[in-house]
């Protein structure tokens, strides 16, 4: 009997969390896929018009709002994948130089401990041209200085974009020096006794043999990528115009501001179908290397 209940208890001590999983995730996904093809306004109408249930979709495709907020996306993914780049290389600099490295490890990671909002606001400051950066390069006596990217249509995303990378560089940086950590010290010495330059190890042998590490990262930025609100809300909520509109921002405002929840979720559904292009081939190669080293190993 001791050994049956061993057996089942780590299945019923899981029970709770699969049944709150299925319903309030799962069972929500569901709920916001019909919705989406209803005629609902403030309130829920489940009624759907066989001959009009795509109206949602179709008005969405039309939307321009809703078209400045994918190629925000777009250019807001690209943009973020520098936050890779610059946490790869603060990590190769903090493993080469050992000294001072927890200082600067948590110098680094200490604008992960801020949330989006309050660094949204901080940065908001430092565009700012009577408080921020402009009006101290001003005081300094650069009089033709310019730091007022929120304030235009043309500049405002880039704005955000710096903003994200200082705030997430830190978090790519730790997940990189893991990745380097894990490395073999032979393979190190083996590099300098042959002579190889820095540079040439880095590009040929580490990159490499840290493609695993570098997957999870680009896995990580993808979902933030998508369901980027706080940190837009916090600097310009959504402006100059809709300049700088990103999906989840559009999908809060089809409801708060246009009370209309069948739309709402016919944007957040779409949400969902970008999510799963960028995440699911992420995920099928990561689980495709996977399979490859053991094979390898085997």
């Amino acid at each position: 009997m001791a050994i049956r209940w061993s057996r089942w208890s780590p299945q019923i001590a899981l029970a709770p969390a699969v049944i709150v999983t299925a319903v309030a995730f799962i069972g929500s996904i569901g709920w916001t896929i019909y919705i989406s093809f209803t005629g609902s306004r403030r309130f829920p109408d489940y009624a759907i018009d066989p001959e009009r249930w795509s109206r949602q979709y179709e008005r969405l495709a039309k939307d321009r709002a809703w078209g400045i907020s994918l190629d925000n996306l777009i250019v807001f993914g690209i943009g973020s994948l520098l936050a890779i780049v610059f946490g790869f290389i603060l990590a190769a600099m903090i493993e080469r130089e050992k000294r001072g490295e927890d200082v600067f490890r948590t110098i680094f990671l200490y604008p992960l401990a801020i949330s989006l909002i309050v660094t949204g606001i901080v940065w908001r400051w430092m565009f700012n041209p009577s408080l921020g950066v402009e009006n101290f390069l001003h005081q300094l006596g650069w009089e033709s200085a310019s730091f007022d990217w929120l304030s235009s249509a043309e500049t405002a995303m880039y704005g955000i974009i710096l903003a994200s990378l200082w705030q997430s560089s830190g978090f790519f940086m730790a997940l990189m020096l893991s990745g380097l950590k894990s490395i073999n010290s032979e393979i190190w010495s083996a590099a300098r006794l042959d002579g190889v330059g820095v540079f040439r190890l880095y590009i040929e042998i580490i990159i490499p043999m840290m493609k695993f590490t570098f997957l999870t990262c680009a896995i990580l930025l993808s979902l933030g990528v998508v369901k980027a609100y706080d940190i837009i809300v916090a600097m310009t909520n959504g402006g100059p115009g809709q300049s700088t509109w990103m999906p989840a921002l559009f999908t809060i405002n089809a409801y708060s501001a246009k009370s209309n929840i069948a739309y709402a979720s016919a944007a957040a559904v779409m949400m969902l179908v970008i999510t799963l292009a960028i995440f699911l081939p992420l995920l099928l190669l990561f689980i495709w290397q996977q399979k490859r080293r053991k094979a390898a190993v085997a």
